[in-house]
């Protein structure tokens, strides 16, 4: 059991936490939201004895180990696996021990205590972690040093989940991951068996891996039972905000519901008109409650072109002359696609867009652009690219300029203002703006002359849930193109109704939805595994490849019916939680639901994904 009693931290004069109190019981799955600069990662580190409170206390038991990643490993040559086994401190300590030690019953103590801690198995533990992080098997035995920044966080976040402490710290664990990544993250912290808490802007990966939340407010903490949705429906109810947002709801449905009315029966349109279809089936309260807070924003409609806008035709694409990363790419992109380029990192994603863009030129093949193709393009790289010394508005108006010489300022501003960028906001330095305000910056430069095509390479990594949502609204309502590569599959879910996969030097479409790619990923990289395993015991010995085992149909059918059952479950309680005065009915213990609710979520990814391995054998 954690606790948290009368904690006190300020900076300065200003206080960041007041008198704070709160209980986390053992085992809970915690998320800890807030507003940015609320005091989230201020919590974990007094939490952490990073930080020493001005009052309080954090209590735990003396039994329980506190876990976070690591941000200091230094630079060296010890491969990702040894140095992942190595964060295991006592293990390393006791295999040390054993090299050393001469008297045969400390000796003997030795071995229990490592097998009491499993430690026959934590080679291959720790390469599971690695894998599933997006390492090859190949890299496990690369040094620490020859990997980049983002791929070092991944390292120190397996050795985080190696240790598998008692109360683990997650500070944004997925910003440095891709989808297929964070898929994989979503299933090992929703089984994880010990205390978790994570701070983190992505909806899904609360949704599927919390069952409680800590809302850092103005100075104090607030326990809420239930994932993020949940924590979302209760808090507007409390706030007296259900019936506005209802109402809100209602306007913005009927606004989406006019276009698909209209569209629907359009050959050219039909794609976007089934997207915002989609996107009114998945719409409920939380998220007219979380757009409600966000700074709104648009993207500007153009006048609309003959398909294909753009087509790609037996194109090698890369950097190097003669080692192209994508080989024989034929697409073409319309005037009402919504992509998303799914694939693990390094695959080509960025590549592909930077070809789309005409950033990159083909090594052979063609691409063929509608001459009055206008193209807005955002990179997750750009950010670090703006003059801070500018301001927001003499950056515009630089811009706009280049096409428009005798634009004035009224226009100027408008373009600003229609991404929430205020007068006083448009004369600040930018270096004074936070990452989601540079971030809207960008897509006021990308779309101020309407482009007819929008390709965004991770858009959300400096925005909060609130700016998710109000990009994913934007998105919605514009009527031109978009190609988009995020790892925030909220956002992919909404936004796109045409998956392309990029991996192995091609780029494919995927026929399914993103659910169906989770389970793709999930069993490709089951096969990558065995492949590896069978290599390797090839490697060993000469002796043949041992017989697959048989797969089980008894366990199999059990599985299916356990899946079945949660299945009900799980609608039978969201039709109960979403009925109208559920928080407020004097006879409904609402706590008990919501947590009924997330250990039914918890438990069917577990289940779907023994029935996946039941599947191999």
């Amino acid at each position: 059991m954690l606790t948290v009693s009368d904690l006190t931290y300020k900076i300065g004069a200003r206080t960041i936490l007041d008198e704070c109190d709160v209980t986390i019981m053992d085992n809970w799955k915690v998320g800890v939201v807030g507003l940015n600069g609320a005091g989230k990662s201020t919590l974990f580190k007094l939490i952490a004895g990073e930080l020493t409170p001005d009052g309080g206390t954090v209590e735990m038991s003396a039994k329980q180990r506190m876990g976070m990643v690591r941000q200091d490993i230094p630079e060296v040559e010890t491969s990702l696996l040894d140095l992942v086994l190595e964060a295991h401190t006592e293990m390393a300590d006791l295999w040390k021990q054993t090299e050393t030690e001469e008297d045969p019953n400390k000796i003997a103590d030795i071995y229990q205590r490592l097998s009491d801690m499993d430690a026959y198995s934590a080679p291959s533990k720790a390469s599971r972690l690695l894998t599933g992080l997006g390492f090859t098997e190949e890299q496990l035995s690369e040094p620490f040093s020859s990997f980049s920044g983002g791929w070092r966080m991944r390292v120190a976040l397996a050795a985080a989940l190696f240790v598998e402490p008692e109360i683990l710290l997650l500070d944004e664990p997925t910003n440095h991951l891709d989808l297929e990544a964070i898929m994989w993250l979503e299933n090992y912290l929703a089984s994880y068996p010990h205390t978790l808490l994570i701070i983190s802007h992505d909806r899904e990966v609360l949704n599927k891996c919390i069952d409680h939340v800590v809302h850092v407010d103005r100075q104090k903490l607030k326990m809420y039972t239930g994932n993020y949705d949940t924590f979302e429906r209760e808090r507007a109810e409390a706030l007296g905000l259900q019936q506005k947002m209802h109402e809100k709801q209602k306007a913005q449905r009927a606004h989406m519901q006019k276009f698909v009315d209209r569209f629907k029966a359009q050959a050219s349109k039909a794609t976007q008109a089934q997207s915002r279809m989609k996107a009114l089936e998945k719409m409920d309260i939380v998220d007219a409650v979380i757009a409600d807070r966000a700074v709104h924003f648009t993207f500007p409609n153009p006048k609309e072109l003959s398909s294909p806008m753009i087509s790609i035709d037996k194109a090698d694409i890369g950097y190097t002359e003669g080692q192209p990363i994508l080989n024989n790419v034929y697409e073409n992109i319309d005037n009402d696609d919504r992509i998303a380029l799914l694939g693990a990192n390094g695959n080509g994603k960025s590549t592909l867009i930077k070809l789309i863009a005409d950033k990159l030129q083909p090594m052979s093949g063609e691409v063929r652009r509608s001459p009055k193709l206008r193209i807005g393009y955002f990179s997750q790289h750009q950010t670090e690219e703006l003059d801070v010394s500018s301001t927001p508005y003499q950056e515009m108006f630089t811009l706009m300029r280049k096409s428009i010489p005798d634009v004035k300022e009224p226009k100027v501003r408008a373009k600003l203002g229609a991404f929430g960028f205020s007068k006083e906001l448009a004369d600040n330095r930018i270096s004074s703006l936070s990452g989601g305000e540079k971030a809207r910056l960008l897509f006021a430069f990308m779309s101020f002359d309407a482009p007819h095509l929008l390709l965004l390479d991770e858009p959300t990594n400096h925005l909060d849930i609130d700016a998710r949502e109000a990009l994913v609204q934007a998105l919605n309502n514009y009527e031109g193109a978009i190609v988009i590569v995020s790892h925030d599959p909220n956002m992919v879910e909404r936004v796109a109704d045409r998956l392309w996969v990029v991996r192995d030097g091609e780029c494919h479409h995927f026929d399914g939805d993103l659910e169906d790619y989770r389970n793709f990923t999930m069993q490709a990289r089951r096969d990558q595994r065995k492949k590896d395993k069978e290599k390797k015991d090839k490697g060993k010995s000469s002796a043949p490849v041992e017989t697959k085992p048989a797969v089980n149909p008894q366990a199999i059918a059990k599985l299916e019916k356990k899946i079945a059952k949660l299945e009900k479950q799980k609608t039978e309680l969201e039709t109960l939680m979403n009925a109208e005065g559920f928080y407020t009915a004097p006879n409904i213990d609402t706590a008990k639901i919501q947590e009924t609710h997330t250990k039914v979520l918890a438990d069917l990814v577990v289940a779907e994904t023994e029935w996946m391995e039941a599947q191999e054998g």
